[in-house]
């Protein structure tokens, strides 16, 4: 056998921020394959739907009427998963049966009144607002005694549990530290006490260097395909200077958070020629008090289809029983990506950009 080639050849890919393993397989994305195509959910939508509980003037399943709202709007979960007065509990039987009980706040940003918008389809000073959005709630929520850790995040199309099209996210501030943060802040933090620099500087630079999975980048910001990527066209989006929170960026930094948000999403979308489904979350420092220098700003974009024919690619058999596996190396997804028009191709199609 000829020697080891990350292109043709089965094998893991170390992910430093969770200390986990992914297993990538390049030679399984080389059998044919015809896969299910999925319709365009943002097809034919209307600019304000009558029926919509996000859409201004309109009423919620909560009862509350929305104001008539111009640009972005915020409001409390009417259904939250998270309540401030959650009262003090714990459980705790032999070790085995262990509970404890959580405090939080759960708030929707509404990004638009435009009901047919998605953040590709949106203008760069209008996802600047949400962004302002989010500071503000970032800082204001952290403010607060109960609340430990705020995560925004975005889920974007029915496949990924959205069952509203109208452009929004949540934000969640609980009491305590999610999984996945205390995951990425451990390595995060051994890694900034041995080497005196974040862990996603020293990444990021060495990605700059080479240049293989970069799709798009600005001053201040670079979107990218991890290197030890589990999902085919998962992405980050990493700040160019390692703050460790939105309310660290400058006026100039939150505007290009703006176009490489938007500049990511467009990709998404020319590439399936459909509004593209994905999960989108930040990864910022806890509000828990503590110094965080070790902490680095980014995004994080995990979207569930597997090629251009838009094939759903959920986790099954040895995934779910063994390790993450993937076909598709990070350099092939980032340059399908990196390939594709910065113009979405609605605005192609229509000849104006909506």
């Amino acid at each position: 056998m000829a020697g080891f080639n990350l292109e043709d050849h089965p094998h893991r890919r170390y992910n430093p921020l969770t200390g986990e393993w992914v297993l990538v397989s390049p030679h399984r994305a080389k059998r044919p394959w015809q896969g299910q195509v999925e319709k365009d959910e943002s097809k034919a939508l209307p600019d304000y739907d009558p029926e919509c509980y996000l859409c201004p003037g309109n009423t919620r399943a909560g009862g509350k009427e929305n104001p008539a709202y111009t640009d972005t709007f915020i409001f409390t979960n009417d259904f939250s998963s998270l309540l401030p007065d959650t009262p003090d509990g714990k459980l705790d039987e032999s070790g085995l049966f262990i509970a404890r009980s959580e405090r939080g706040i759960a708030k929707v940003i509404c990004f638009s009144p435009r009901h047919d918008l998605t953040v590709p389809l949106m203008d760069i000073p209008d996802i600047r607002k949400v962004i302002d959005l989010w500071v503000t709630q970032y800082e204001a929520l952290g403010a607060l005694d109960i609340i430990n850790h705020v995560q925004i995040f975005e889920n974007k199309g029915s496949m990924m549990g959205c069952s509203n099209p109208h452009p929004h996210c949540q934000i969640w501030a609980q009491s305590s530290i999610p999984v996945e943060v205390t995951k990425e802040q451990k390595n995060q933090s051994a890694y900034f006490e041995e080497n005196g620099r974040t862990l996603l500087s020293d990444y990021l630079a060495m990605e700059q260097e080479k240049n293989e999975r970069i799709i798009y980048r600005n001053d201040s910001f670079t979107a990218l395909v991890p290197f030890w990527a589990t999902w085919p066209f998962e992405a980050m989006i990493i700040a160019n200077r390692p703050v460790n929170s939105l309310p660290e960026l400058n006026d100039p930094e939150k505007t290009a958070l703006a176009d490489c948000y938007k500049a990511l999403t467009v990709r998404y979308d020319n590439l399936f020629r459909t509004s593209f489904p994905y999960s989108m979350g930040f990864h910022q420092a806890p509000v828990d008090g503590k110094p965080h220098p070790e902490w680095h700003l980014h995004m994080h974009f995990y979207p569930p289809l597997l090629r251009s024919a838009t094939v759903k690619k959920f986790m099954v058999g040895y995934e779910m029983m063994a390790n993450p596996q993937r076909d598709f190396t990070a350099e092939q997804s980032a340059n399908r990506l990196r390939e594709q028009s910065g113009i979405h191709y609605k605005a192609k199609q229509s000849g104006k950009i909506p």
